[in-house]
C-alpha cells in the first residue's frame, strides 16, 4: 500500500500553462500520474496536451472529479492558491514553491485548521508512491516499489537516500518531502503516524537537517507511539557556528536546533541515527532482522 497518494489520485495543476508547470506535467504523466486537469486564470478555453484547463479550481474540481492539486505558482501567489484548492474540497495539496512570505504562511496555516486536508509543503520536491502516482519534481527512476516510508526536509538528500535504498533492494511505499521552510503543512510526526498505520510499510526513513525542533518532536513521538523501526540521518554536523544554511528552515536560534542536539534526541528515542545516508541499507538489515 502507500499513504496520501495512490492509483486512484487524481490530480490538477495549478499554474499548468508556466515553464515549470508545464514541465513537470509532462513528466507526471509519463510517470503515469493521473493528471486531469489544469488552471490558469483566464486560459479557461485552452488545453495542454490534452489535459483542459480552468480559470478557477472550484470549476476544475466540478469537470474532472480531482481530489489532489499541485502548485506552480510564483510566491506572491501561492498562499491564495493552496486555500483556493481547499475551498474546492481538494484533501491533499502539493505546494512546490519556494519563498513564499512567512506571514502568507501563516494566514494559510490558519485558514486550513481544523479542516481534514494533507498540505505538503511549501518548498517540498512532493510526493511519490513508487509505481503507483508520482506529485512534484521527484525523479521517479530511482524509486523502487516496498515497504519502506521515507520522509525528508531536504530534496536533494531524498533522491540520495532513495537510491542507495533501491540499489540494495529496499523499495519504498511512499516517499515525502516536506519542505524546507519554516512554516509547513505535514510535518515528521503527522507522517510517522500515517506509517505507523499503513500495514505495507515495514520500517520509515527519517531525513532531517540543522535548525527548528521537527525531528526533536519526532523522536518523543516515536519513543511513544512507533511500533514500527525507525532510521534516521541529520545533515549539518559540520555547519559552521553561525552560519544560515540554505532552507529557511535551517537557521540554529539560541544553540537549540543543532545537528549533536537532534542526534541525542533521537538516540535517546531508541532511534538509530547513522553518518552517512549510505550507511542506511545496512542498518536496516539489521532493524528489520534480514
Amino acid at each position: 500500500m502507500s499513504i496520501i497518494v495512490d492509483k486512484n489520485t487524481r490530480v490538477i495543476v495549478q499554474g499548468i500553462t508556466g515553464n515549470e508547470g508545464l514541465f513537470h506535467t509532462r513528466q507526471m504523466v509519463q510517470y503515469g500520474t493521473k493528471i486531469v486537469g489544469g488552471v490558469t486564470p483566464g486560459k479557461g478555453d485552452q488545453s495542454v496536451g490534452g489535459i483542459p484547463v480552468f480559470n478557477t479550481v472550484a470549476s476544475g474540481v466540478e469537470e474532472t472529479g480531482a481530489n489532489t492539486s499541485v502548485i506552480f505558482v510564483p510566491p506572491a501567489f501561492s498562499a491564495d492558491a493552496v486555500m483556493e484548492a481547499a475551498n474546492a474540497g481538494l484533501k491533499t495539496i502539493v505546494c512546490m514553491t519556494e519563498g513564499i512570505p512567512t506571514l502568507d504562511m501563516i494566514q494559510v496555516k490558519y485558514y486550513l485548521k481544523g479542516k481534514n486536508i494533507n498540505l505538503i509543503g511549501p518548498n517540498t520536491p512532493g510526493i511519490i508512491s513508487p509505481g503507483k502516482c508520482k506529485i512534484g519534481v521527484m525523479a521517479g527512476y530511482i524509486h523502487q516499489e516496498g515497504g519502506i516510508g521515507v520522509i525528508s526536509r531536504s530534496g536533494t538528500l531524498t533522491y540520495e537516500t532513495v537510491d542507495h535504498l533501491s540499489k540494495n533492494g529496499f523499495g519504498q511505499s511512499t516517499c515525502v518531502g516536506i519542505g524546507g521552510d519554516p512554516i509547513i503543512g505535514l510535518d515528521f510526526v503527522d507522517l510517522l503516524a500515517m506509517f505507523e498505520k499503513d500495514p505495507e510499510t515495514e520500517a520509515v526513513v527519517l531525513i532531517g537537517e540543522i535548525g527548528g525542533t521537527a525531528e526533536e518532536e519526532a523522536a518523543e513521538y516515536s519513543k511513544k507511539n512507533m511500533k514500527k523501526p525507525v532510521l534516521a540521518f541529520i545533515a549539518g554536523k559540520t555547519a559552521p557556528p553561525g552560519r544560515r544554511m540554505g532552507h529557511a528552515g535551517a537557521i540554529i536560534s539560541g544553540g537549540a536546533g543543532t545537528a549533536s542536539q537532534k542526534i541525542e534526541f533521537l538516540e535517546n528515542a531508541g532511534i538509530k541515527v547513522v553518518d552517512y545516508p549510505e550507511f542506511i541499507p545496512q542498518e536496516l538489515k539489521k532493524l528489520l532482522k534480514l
